[in-house]
């Protein structure tokens, strides 16, 4: 069996092993990492030699953790990233490079079409019927969009959005509401196969599905990071942040969506969203205005050449051809805009 784990912010870590009479047999670690004093490699080895198979990540990290030599140091490596590379090895996981990705890139939609679109694509993929996909959206019109399990009434002011000529849509993913400028917003979608995240907790997958973009974010000059659960951070202040639903027929699919601020109007998103104080106070400040640093700022790049710019670093790690909406895809998701996501009774449904 073989395992992948890129550490967040760290090095690739490979593991090779099998698994006979439900315990770990044959371990070899390896990767581009840094490790001193080298006799750490066969303690590290050693440790998981004979562990039951069925070990979780934290029970294999706390072995690795007790066998090492004292003194040794890690470089771009964690003894928990070992052990998800072994999870992930046990569960047969896939790795980026194993699919042919497609990119959708097309004409500005309505904020319903964009919900519906996310469903569909995400469930055509875990059926089968289409590739993994990165989907860069392009908006359509100015829209608020909330968490699937978040209460419109204290998350949108409804005349602040009406004064603003602003939709209210609500997505299927968890996560915060989203503030939604065309031309100040890049947002995108990944849906990818169950198996690109199996062995990966679900705090695990956000960073693993979001280390694409943080690379091409330091291409363009921006030093960002994963911040737990579901946001991209500088030293500026937040820039993104992330959202998944997991898709369970067939067999099985992840959405994973992300909304970047490009710029962004702070004042009119003050007058549309309801930002209480207990949002802020785990985010150490005292404003929201001060907690999206836009990336028109940090880059001094139009919109365009960020967009095209985190399409080149994805298709250069991964590949990516060129695809679209198939005709099946958007009737189906221009019903599904019409009966669900334009519906009272799905924005509302926790009220």
């Amino acid at each position: 069996m073989h395992g992948e784990y890129k550490v967040p912010g760290g090095k690739l870590v490979v593991v090779d092993l099998d698994s006979r009479d439900g315990v770990l047999r044959d371990v070899t670690v390896a990767g581009d990492f840094f490790l001193e004093p080298d006799e750490a490699i066969l303690a590290i080895n050693g440790a998981l030699e004979g562990a039951p198979a069925d070990t979780d990540a934290a029970g294999l990290a706390a072995r690795i953790d007790a066998a090492l030599p004292p003194g040794t140091t890690m470089y771009g490596l964690t003894s928990e990233g070992v052990a998800v590379a072994v999870r992930r090895a046990l569960a047969h996981a896939t790795d980026w490079n194993d699919y042919d990705w497609q990119l959708i890139h097309e004409a500005p939609q309505s904020p319903a079409l964009h919900m519906a679109l996310d469903e569909v694509i995400t469930a055509e993929v875990a059926a089968g019927r289409r590739p993994p996909t990165l989907r860069v959206w392009e908006w359509g019109a100015p829209a608020v969009v909330i968490g699937s399990f978040q209460s419109l009434r204290n998350e949108v002011d409804p005349e602040g959005a009406e004064r603003h000529g602003i939709t209210v849509v609500r997505r299927i993913s968890g996560g915060g509401a989203m503030f939604i400028e065309p031309g100040n917003t890049i947002t995108y979608s990944l849906s990818v196969p169950d198996a690109l995240v199996q062995g990966l907790s679900f705090a695990d997958s956000y960073a693993y599905l979001d280390d694409w973009v943080l690379g091409a974010l330091g291409d363009m000059g921006v030093k960002a990071w994963y911040q737990p659960l579901n946001d991209i951070a500088t030293e500026a202040g937040k820039i993104a942040g992330a959202a998944q639903k997991r898709m369970v027929a067939d067999d099985g699919a992840v959405l994973h969506h992300v909304t970047m601020a490009y710029d962004i109007d702070a004042d009119k998103m003050l007058d549309v969203l309801r930002i209480g104080k207990e949002k802020l106070s785990d985010k150490g400040t005292k404003s929201a205005k001060k907690r999206v640093d836009p990336l028109r700022r940090q880059t001094g790049l139009p919109r365009e050449a960020v967009i095209e710019r985190m399409i080149a670093s994805f298709r250069s790690r991964y590949g990516l051809s060129e695809g679209k909406v198939t005709d099946e895809e958007m009737a189906r998701a221009r019903e599904l805009a019409a009966t669900k996501f334009s519906s009272e009774e799905w924005t509302a449904r926790v009220p």
